[in-house]
């Protein structure tokens, strides 16, 4: 049967239940009877969704609030242990898996550290030896927290590169049917572009489903780190309320995503190979005078090297990078005095960053601009307002009063968040249903929290 809209009853009652679950999961407990004005369904409506949410388990109440003249209002609330969802970070300096429930409570974590002193700096991406880490991490996670793994509603996977729909050769003879823009539902093989990292169209997805040992139904979404990163930070951090907004990942590169819709997902940059210098320093990519050879983290430490300071023999960047904050700013009271070669690197590259971000003001001319990302958050609200300096410096003077520049508020564990919110948005907007064997779901098609929801009866 068909709705006069062209939709379908199975349609408007799917959209119903998204809205409800929405509204449930963002404004925390509430009554039926302020759900029928916060998603403009009927009261009828709203308590058939209801009910059926309470039945399958993905609602539940939570206590009661007093009403004027009558009876105690019942609080319902999006039921925790309902579900869970895995999070993976493939990052620059090692691999997180966490696994969340669904309100993303951590449950448990793992990280597995890539190794730093390797000749050629791909070998610690090797894709063989990531994807071991990542099933490894998986089955580590379920374990500690006694999860049965079919309970897991998705696994999201935040990576360094573009990440395109698998309709490509994979090398091996063979195409793969995609699903969404920049990334893959459960039945898709999403591809991964990671130039800095020596990925050529890596299959990860269809690698990971005959690696990882968990039901063929769990769907995989795989999408860039930084679109994650600001996913997360969009939904639950400093970007919550933004009307536009720009997350930066600045880690050992740097990169960054685009969103214009509070709701919906961001667009992943390439911002740290936009061209700051003609025939400048040669980036990790290949190309010459990216932003990325300047002012990630493994350009920076390269360069205090290059002009003589002495970054710990074999430490990981993370470490090196400590030791030259410490060395930029000794702790007071120490009687060091500031290394003047380290704080002369460290504002160079605050300026390159601040001119990448002047792009992004003149660009986009977003509400927000967020730092996060490792070497962000360790370089911190000091070097922050030095690049904010030089941004105001390099942008148009309306867009620069505009914006504000701060950093990022749910840590390191940002892209794992962001990560996990992927299958999370997914399961939502097929109205709280998991993914039926064999069946892909497109973005594309079926935007998350962004359908219409219409106030109709089912009948």
């Amino acid at each position: 049967m068909r709705a006069t809209s062209g939709r379908t009853v199975r349609d408007l009652r799917r959209e119903n239940r998204t809205a409800v679950l929405r509204r449930l999961y963002f404004d925390g407990p509430t009554s039926r009877l302020a759900l029928g004005p916060a998603t403009g369904l009927s009261s009828g409506s709203v308590s058939n969704v209801v009910g059926e949410l309470v039945a399958e388990g993905l609602v539940e109440e939570a206590g009661s609030v007093d009403s004027a003249g009558g009876r105690p209002r019942t609080l319902l609330r999006i039921s925790p242990s309902s579900g869970c969802m895995i999070g993976v970070d493939v990052g620059e300096t090692r691999v997180r898996v966490e696994l969340f429930d669904l309100t993303l409570t951590e449950l448990a974590r793992t990280e597995r550290p890539l190794a730093v002193d390797s000749r050629e700096p791909h070998d610690r991406y090797e894709v063989g030896l990531i994807v071991g880490h990542i099933r490894e991490g998986i089955a580590e996670v379920l374990r500690t927290a006694q999860m049965p793994p079919d309970r897991l509603l998705g696994v999201g996977v935040g990576v360094p590169g573009i990440v395109t729909p698998g309709t490509e050769e994979d090398g091996t003879g063979g195409t793969r049917g995609g699903t969404t823009e920049g990334g893959a539902g459960s039945g898709g093989g999403a591809l991964v572009h990671g130039q800095t990292i020596g990925w050529d169209a890596v299959p990860l997805e269809r690698l990971l489903r005959e690696a990882v040992d968990l039901p063929g139904s769990v769907p995989y979404r795989i999408d860039n780190g930084a679109r994650t990163l600001g996913q997360a930070e969009l939904w639950f951090g400093a970007g919550r309320g933004a009307r536009s907004a720009v997350f930066v990942l600045f880690g050992s590169g740097v990169g960054a995503c685009v969103a214009t819709d509070p709701m919906g997902p961001g667009r992943a940059l390439e911002w740290g190979h936009l061209t700051v210098r003609v025939r400048g320093r040669r980036c990790r990519c290949g190309a010459l005078g990216c932003l990325e050879a300047y002012a990630g983290a493994e350009a920076l430490l390269e360069r205090w090297q290059e002009a003589g300071g002495r970054p710990p023999a074999g430490a990981d960047e993370e470490t090196a990078l400590t030791a030259m904050l410490a060395a930029a700013h000794p702790a007071a009271g120490s009687g060091t005095a500031p290394d003047p070669t380290a704080l002369a690197v460290l504002e160079e590259t605050a300026e390159y960053l601040g001119a990448g971000v002047a792009d992004l003001i003149n660009l986009f001319q977003p509400e927000r601009i967020l730092v996060g990302g490792w070497a962000g958050l360790q370089l911190g609200d000091r070097f922050l307002d030095t690049v904010r300096r030089h941004a105001v410096d390099y942008a148009l003077r309306h867009p620069a009063a505009r914006v504000t520049i701060g950093l990022g508020t749910l840590g390191p564990e940002a892209v794992t968040i962001g990560a996990a919110i992927l299958p999370l948005a997914d399961f939502f907007a097929r109205g709280g249903r998991r993914a039926e064997p064999g069946t892909e779901q497109s973005q594309a098609q079926q935007p998350a929290w962004t359908t219409t929801v219409r106030d109709r009866e089912a009948r």
